[in-house]
């Protein structure tokens, strides 16, 4: 485990050396794969805001998109500081003002944002411009939905995360998007399968031709399972159960969800070479990223976004 090092941009403001070279020095990676950089932006107010980003997903010329961190928000205390959830208890005006910052920060529509409404299932929902603003600026007329996909640019999807995984889509032929949250529930029913094939059936994405990421989340050597929860991983995945399970020989196991959503997603026709993992765990750097595990349930929500481009 070392330190990450990858290409920092200075792409849209000038950077102070000194608190860029903390974070970057302190923030844990778990390989030397360089998956995704950090690019500290500005919000509008001049506050620098870091975002963590994938150079795959950059490739593509299409989308904006991002995973943000804990630093660069106005909340306090163990939402310090940009929090991205309105249910944990935060200040209603601060969660807000963290939106407008990332917004601002990615050079997306805050108004235009349309969020998840996540409860652990493998459900899908097509958003359009007439879901623009649901869950931040208006109720949600959905329920149940950890994934969503569109073909409308401008729409800024977004997910939220404290541990489970991101996992992001991008369809560069028929220029459609889409962003899910899969947990252990949702990676042992397939959530990225799901996804893909909800792209297919809406716009008729070929798997070949996603470009896809597996973004920050909790690491094998931090995700400590029971039994039980091992036994579902044993039968959804037969044959290849070493590849995500190392069994403790204590009726508990280390689960490594990054490579169960890595086959997911390859058994889905996506190819391994479309496919950039993180190398970021959300446990190991409590200290920058939000954790459920390593705050004992104490912590605010980390989001992920991503959005066609006009």
């Amino acid at each position: 485990m070392g330190t990450v090092r990858c290409g920092m941009k200075k792409t849209r403001s000038n950077i102070r050396d000194d608190s860029d070279q903390e974070f970057i020095m302190e923030l844990k990676r778990k390989n030397d794969t360089d998956s995704l950089y950090l690019e500290k932006c500005h919000a509008a107010d001049g506050s620098e805001v870091p975002l963590l980003k994938y150079p795959l997903l950059e490739k593509t010329g299409m989308v904006e998109h991002c995973f943000s961190t804990r630093m660069g928000g106005v909340s306090e205390g163990i939402f310090s500081s940009m929090n991205l959830s309105f249910t944990r208890g935060d200040d209603r005006e601060a969660v807000e003002m963290n939106f407008h910052r990332i917004a601002e920060a990615m050079g997306v529509p805050f108004e235009k944002m349309v969020f998840t409404d996540q409860t652990h299932t493998t459900c899908v929902r097509k958003v359009t411009g007439a879901d623009a603003g649901k869950g931040l600026l208006r109720e949600r007329d959905y329920r149940d939905v950890d994934g969503i996909i569109t073909d409308e640019a401008g729409l800024v999807l977004c997910a939220f995360f404290a541990d489970c995984v991101p996992l992001y889509f991008v369809d560069p032929v028929h220029r459609a998007i889409g962003l899910s949250h899969s947990g252990w529930r949702g990676t042992v029913k397939r959530m990225g399968e799901k996804t893909v094939q909800a792209l297919k059936d809406a716009y008729g994405t070929r798997p070949e031709d996603l470009i896809c990421a597996i973004g920050p989340s909790i690491c094998v050597d931090c995700y400590e399972v029971s039994a039980d929860v091992a036994d579902a991983f044993y039968a959804a995945f037969p044959g290849r159960e070493k590849e995500i399970l190392r069994d403790k020989g204590n009726g508990k196991y280390q689960l490594d969800l990054w490579r169960a959503n890595e086959l997911i997603l390859s058994d889905a026709g996506v190819r391994p070479e479309h496919i950039a993992t993180t190398n970021l765990c959300t446990c190991c750097n409590d200290r920058y990223l939000f954790s459920h595990r390593a705050s004992h349930g104490k912590r605010g929500n980390l989001g992920a976004f991503l959005m066609l481009r006009p």
